[in-house]
C-alpha cells in the first residue's frame, strides 16, 4: 500500500501584500483602480512636500529677501523666483511649499483628536445608554446642524482671542476644525457599538465575568472601528476645505505665523484684476490637487469596502473574459459530434 506525501505549504507570511490598503488595491479593477492609484499618487506627493518642505522650499514662507536683496513686489516667475512673488514680496514657490506643511499638520492635529474624541464619546454613549446616551445625541446633532464653516469662524476667534501666537496659529485653526468633526465619528461609533454591545460574544464575555471595562475597549471598540479609516480620508479633505476657508475669509492663520494657502488666495484677489495670475493659481491649484487626491482615495476605498459593489465590479470585469472563452452553441455540437 503506497502512501501518497503531500507537500505542506507554509502560511504566507506577512509583509507589505497583506497590509489592508495594498489588499484593496489588488481587489480594485479598472476604472476603480485608476482612480484609487491617482488619489494615492496625489496624497503621497503631498505628504512628501510636506514632510520634506524646509529641505524642498527654496526660502522661508515669511522670507522678504534673500542674498541678492529684497524679492520685490509681484515679480514675474523668474529663474530667482520660478512661480513669481506676491504683492506683500513672499515668494509664492516657498509660500506654497510650506502652505503643505501647515495643511498637513491641521490635518493630522484635527482629525486625530477628533478621531479620539468621537470614538470615546461614542463608545460611551452606545454602550451605557439611557439619559446619558440623549444628552451625547442631542449636543452632537445640535452641533452637526449648525454650518461647518461658521462654527470653525466662531471657534477660532473664541480660542485665538488675538493674544498667543500659538494658539492664533495652526493650533486654534486645529482645534476649532476638531470640533466640527467630532459628531461625525461620535454618530459612526456609536451606531457601531449599539449593533455590536447585542451580538453573542459580548454576551459570553458578561457570562464568564468580564469587567464593563474589558468589554468596552477589547470586545466592543475593536468590532465597532472598522469604518473609521474611511471617514478619516473623507474628513481629511474637508479639514483642507474648511481651512482653506477661514484663511480666505481673514479667520485663519496669519503669514508670519504660518504659510496657508486660503490666506495666500484671499490676498490675491486684487491681483487677478490686474492681470497678475501667478499669485492666485498655484495655491488654489495646490487646494484642488491636495483635494481630489484625499477624495479619490476615500470614495474608492469606501467603494472597496461594501462588498456588493466590490463583487459587481469583479463580475463586469470577468464578464469579458468568460465571454471571451466560452465555447459558442456550434463549437459545442462539434464537440459532442
Amino acid at each position: 500500500m503506497s502512501t501518497e506525501i503531500i507537500p505542506v505549504v507554509p502560511p504566507r507570511e506577512r509583509g507589505w501584500h497583506n497590509l489592508p490598503l495594498v489588499k484593496q488595491l489588488h481587489q480594485s479593477v479598472g476604472l476603480q483602480r485608476g482612480m484609487l492609484i491617482t488619489g494615492l499618487v496625489l496624497v503621497a506627493i503631498f505628504a512628501l512636500v510636506a514632510l520634506c518642505a524646509p529641505i524642498l522650499a527654496p526660502y522661508s514662507y515669511s522670507a522678504l529677501s534673500g542674498p541678492d536683496g529684497d524679492f520685490g513686489s509681484l515679480t514675474a516667475p523668474s529663474a530667482a523666483h520660478p512661480l513669481g512673488t506676491t504683492i506683500a514680496g513672499y515668494d509664492v514657490l516657498s509660500r506654497v511649499i510650506w502652505g503643505a506643511r501647515t495643511a498637513f499638520l491641521v490635518i493630522v492635529i484635527a482629525v486625530v483628536n477628533s478621531i479620539f474624541a468621537g470614538t470615546m464619546l461614542g463608545l460611551l454613549s452606545g454602550y451605557v445608554g439611557g439619559a446619558l446616551d440623549r444628552v451625547l445625541v442631542m449636543i452632537a446633532d445640535a452641533i452637526y446642524a449648525f454650518p461647518s464653516l461658521l462654527l470653525a469662524i466662531v471657534l477660532s476667534i473664541v480660542i485665538s482671542g488675538g493674544q498667543s501666537s500659538l494658539w492664533g496659529g495652526i493650533w486654534a485653526a486645529s482645534l476649532s476644525i476638531t470640533v466640527v468633526f467630532i459628531p461625525q465619528y461620535f454618530r459612526v461609533v456609536r451606531s457601531e457599538v449599539v449593533r455590536v454591545k447585542s451580538e453573542a460574544f459580548v454576551e459570553s464575555a458578561r457570562v464568564v465575568g468580564a469587567s464593563r471595562g474589558r468589554i468596552m475597549f477589547r470586545h466592543v471598540l475593536r468590532n465597532s472601528t472598522r469604518s473609521l479609516p474611511l471617514v478619516f480620508t473623507l474628513n481629511a479633505s474637508e479639514a483642507i476645505l474648511t481651512l482653506a476657508g477661514l484663511g480666505f475669509l481673514g479667520f485663519g492663520i496669519e503669514p508670519n505665523s504660518a504659510a496657508e494657502w486660503g490666506y495666500d488666495l484671499n490676498k490675491a484677489i486684487a491681483d487677478v484684476t490686474n492681470g497678475v495670475w501667478w499669485t492666485s493659481v498655484w495655491p488654489g491649484l495646490a487646494i484642488v490637487l491636495v483635494v481630489m487626491g484625499l477624495t479619490l482615495t476615500g470614495e474608492s476605498l469606501n467603494d472597496l469596502a461594501d462588498p456588493r459593489l466590490r463583487s459587481r465590479r469583479k463580475a463586469k470585469a470577468g464578464s469579458g473574459v468568460v465571454a471571451a472563452t466560452a465555447p459558442t452553441t456550434t463549437e459545442k455540437g462539434e464537440r459532442d459530434e
